[in-house]
């Protein structure tokens, strides 16, 4: 588990090792680790695809998406945060915070 929680000032992105890939064979999204492999939602899979690219400001992927969505910025700020932060925790996700700390589990 995490020892922090994630915050919208901090910074995310997938680390190298892990990648968001279309498995053909079961006609669904994966998060490939080494090892590991996860299933994510549709909702997961489309907040992913927003940070295939780069390292994004949580804050800036929250006003991006509720914008893109049309929905309330708070409701979306906790479903993004909860998201991320499950990530987080099981090392599927890098986070640099806005302090000096970074995470990058493996």
């Amino acid at each position: 588990m995490s020892l922090m929680a994630l915050a919208e000032a901090d910074r995310v992105a997938l680390p190298r090792w892990v990648r968001l890939h279309f498995d053909r064979v079961r006609d669904r999204w994966v998060l490939l680790a080494p090892e590991r492999v996860l299933f994510p939602c549709p909702t997961s899979v489309m907040i992913l695809e927003h940070l295939k690219a780069d390292e994004r400001e949580v804050a800036g992927l929250v006003d991006e998406l509720a914008e893109e969505y049309a929905a309330p910025r708070a409701t979306i700020g906790a479903d993004v945060l909860a998201m991320l932060q499950g990530l987080a925790d099981q090392g599927f996700l890098a986070v640099r915070g806005t302090g000096t700390q970074e995470s990058g589990h493996g």
